[in-house]
């Protein structure tokens, strides 16, 4: 046995089992292996509209204090966030993005004698963060590639700790109808903790919101998370919340570790929160490039997965690898989800209108 062999072996087998998340392309990655000047990137559900300039400000007051270790309890966002949304402040907890609240909550709740419960064609990280600590993970079938409630109630035994559910659903922009999603909740054991994951939670149509952080005072095994990196603007900052009850919140941030959250990110994350102008245009950029987007695909005769997300799934009825690999020579960068069980489909994120039209024009092309 080799050295790597016995360094390899020293990690927990569910690590060993493990394949490295593969984020979206970077655009400088693209530019050096093809010469390219300008890159279109429709890959990582980015805001296409820049940071809020609120942020950009309270971004720039903070940089003299950087010699300073962060506010570890994030107060002051915390207070914002409590007062927005109508909760307590001890009942949000703060992440490095809401996958680091995600990996908080597994950690807290997860061991190798449980079980988590999700969604085929889920979001990634939910089986990287049960496996990594060596739970089980009971994956249910898609239905029309959205979540089967019905089968994941069955699939919920004596050693499930939590159900992983993404509303809308990373990368197919399913939503569940939000009086189906309530009854589900209220029919999980309180043995079991419900993870509502609302990342693009703005995006979705106001009349198809689900007031779910509500819903915590009447399910206390509800933990609703949410984001700054998409609707807000701030994904290179790596800020994320959940709001759960206080007993919850309090396991959490036992977990959670100590300055998670940078200064640059909190001060930020609180001036993009009071930015209602710039929530209200990435909305309106979105349901614009929407429909944008949907409107190539109908006159391609293409089929999509409807979204409530800054994002579309589209079916290219064929192999989408070698689409996108024509789509990168041609300086875009979209998604493909292959290794959602998806190979025919690719993921592209909602850009402004000239970055749209770049990459319809670009996919017009390598379909030919």
């Amino acid at each position: 046995m080799s050295d790597c062999d016995s360094l390899f072996n020293l990690a927990l087998s569910g690590v060993q089992k493990l394949v490295p998340y593969v984020p979206g392309k970077p655009i400088e990655e693209l530019q050096r292996e093809l010469g390219l000047t300008e890159v279109i990137k429709l890959a990582s559900n980015e805001n296409p509209l820049g940071p809020s300039p609120k942020a950009l400000a309270a971004i720039h007051k903070a940089l003299p204090e950087l010699t300073l270790y962060p506010d570890g309890s994030g107060f002051k966002l915390k207070t914002a966030l409590a007062a927005k949304l109508k909760v307590e402040t001890n009942q949000i907890t703060l992440g490095n993005g809401s996958n680091d609240v995600l990996e908080i909550i597994a950690r807290t709740f997860l061991s190798p004698e449980f079980n988590s419960v999700f969604s085929q064609h889920a979001f990634a990280v939910y089986p990287i963060v049960t496996q990594a600590i060596g739970a089980k993970a009971n994956v249910v079938p898609a239905i029309n590639y959205g979540h089967d409630l019905n089968g994941m109630l069955k699939a919920v035994n004596e050693k499930t700790r939590i159900v992983f559910i993404a509303n809308p659903n990373n990368p197919t922009g399913t939503l569940i109808e939000k009086n189906e999603l309530k009854a589900f909740i209220s029919q999980l054991p309180p043995t079991v903790i419900c993870v509502l994951d609302e990342a693009y939670f703005e995006y979705m149509d106001e009349d198809k919101k689900a007031d779910s952080i509500s819903w915590i005072s009447e399910y206390q095994n509800l933990i609703v998370s949410r984001t700054f990196s998409k609707a807000y603007g701030l994904a290179g900052l790596r800020v994320g919340y959940c709001v759960s009850h206080p007993t919850i919140a309090d396991l959490l941030n036992r977990v959670r570790q100590p300055f998670n959250n940078n200064s640059l990110a909190l001060v930020a994350a609180e001036a993009a929160l009071n930015d209602e102008e710039y929530l209200q245009k990435s909305v309106q950029v979105n349901n614009q490039g929407m429909k944008q987007l949907t409107d190539a695909f109908k006159a391609l005769n293409l089929k999509w997965i409807p979204s409530s997300a800054n994002f579309v799934s589209v079916d290219l009825n064929r192999p989408a690898l070698p689409i996108y690999q024509a789509l990168l020579q041609k300086g875009v960068i979209v998604r493909p989800v292959a290794n959602y069980e998806m190979p025919n489909h690719l993921r592209v994120s909602i850009g402004t209108d000239y970055e749209n039209q770049k990459f319809i024009d670009a996919l017009t092309a390598a379909l030919k």
